[in-house]
């Protein structure tokens, strides 16, 4: 049984996971950002489902813009080595936007 060696030039192709980490790290964010905008009184979402109230539109409306980044990244990065360090760093960043985006103390600051 002959064996090949790995070559040289080959290399790991990751853009699907870095897409797929980074469009959470979007849709987290997006979240955060509806939700202050609800609360400011500039943006209200849709209430889709009654008994949920407005936060059912405010989820719908996240989820739909994680799926479009996650799309868009895939679409872009699918064939490509990405640096994992680096959109590992922004993702967690762009969670904690969204998490702050959230959380109620920070809707007093305005």
């Amino acid at each position: 049984m002959a064996t090949t060696p790995l070559s040289m030039t080959s290399r790991e192709v990751n853009g699907s996971a870095m897409a797929a980490l980074l469009g959470g790290g979007i849709g987290a964010c997006a979240m955060g950002t509806v939700v202050l905008l609800n609360e400011a009184g500039i943006f209200a979402a849709p209430t889709l489902y009654g008994p949920a109230g407005g936060v059912s539109g405010r989820t719908t409306l996240a989820t739909i813009v994680w799926l479009i980044a996650w799309a868009v990244l895939h679409n872009r990065w699918r064939a490509r080595e990405i640096a994992p360090g680096r959109v590992g760093a922004v993702t967690l960043i762009l969670i904690a936007v969204g998490v702050l985006g959230t959380f109620p103390p920070v809707w007093a600051l305005r």
